[in-house]
């Protein structure tokens, strides 16, 4: 199996690409820091795996395509792709953010899913398999304030899931939304550093003053169990990785015929 994680220089989808390398015969990560992919490339490698390290901006539909074939004329044709790379987007009101700077959140966290899922998808089709795992959030199922931005774009990011196992599926496409619940990375730091942040995302600083933070590796291996295809049941589903995830299982017929695990708005009897 040939793998791609996006964002796999550090945090999460560094965690996701050594899990990986337990099932994959090789892995590539994907971002714009050179050092921190080569430290992932390193981590992989410790490990027994075999990865390649490719700098691209994901939000950038030509870096997308060249990594892509960059990727298959080193490894070979993706069966798997992580869609980890993401921003935090301004932590401020709709009225107090950069309009730029809220919409290059969308750009990192939606387009760059998108642009990447539109590159491997012919190969997955013509050839009748392949995963997908969007990494997206639970900010992504409720409203917030003061980060309209990243929780617009995993809301969208959730709907694409859906969206792209009702289209693909049936070709042998299987995509899932996974969340990785409140772990320690650069863009949670981000917040604990800064007080005026802090205080605007109390949700976050608590998380991790009561202990209740989660470490990255639940998340790489949810992910690696569905690169199995052990939840092949549950595709276009959203997945926490702090659900009784062997319980939804048991329930996958269930849950697909009664749509949960998906976005619905409850409508008025």
């Amino acid at each position: 199996m040939i793998a791609v994680v996006t964002g796999g220089g550090r945090g999460i989808g560094r965690a996701i690409a050594v899990d990986l390398s337990r099932l994959c015969r090789g892995i590539a990560v994907v971002a714009r820091n050179a050092n921190e992919l080569v430290e992932s490339v390193d981590a992989i490698a410790g490990q027994g795996g075999k990865a390649i390290a490719v700098v691209a901006d994901v939000s950038d539909g030509v870096a997308v395509k060249r990594m892509i074939g960059e990727v298959e004329s080193k490894l070979g044709p993706i069966d798997l792709l992580i869609n980890n790379a993401a921003i935090g987007g301004p932590f401020q009101p709709l009225s107090a953010s950069d309009p730029d700077e809220w919409w290059r959140c969308l750009e990192v966290n939606l387009k760059g899913p998108m642009l990447c899922t539109h590159a491997v998808l012919p190969g997955m089709v013509s050839r009748r398999r392949g995963r997908i795992v969007n990494v997206a959030s639970g900010a992504g199922t409720i409203a917030l304030p003061n980060m309209s931005a990243y929780v617009v774009s995993k809301t969208a990011l959730i709907r694409l899931t859906e969206t792209t196992d009702v289209e693909y599926g049936s070709h042998g496409v299987k995509c899932f939304a996974v969340s990785p619940g409140t772990v320690r990375t650069a863009m949670t730091e981000q917040v604990l550093n800064d007080s005026a942040a802090a205080a605007k995302l109390p949700f976050i600083s608590q998380a991790f003053a009561e202990g209740r933070d989660v470490p990255p590796e639940l998340c790489a291996n949810l992910v690696r169990r569905i690169a199995s295809g052990e939840f092949d049941t549950l595709s276009g589903c959203f997945l926490h990785v702090e659900y009784d995830l062997d319980a939804l299982l048991r329930r996958a017929d269930e849950i697909k015929r009664t749509q949960r695990l998906v976005l619905r708005i409850a409508r008025p009897h």
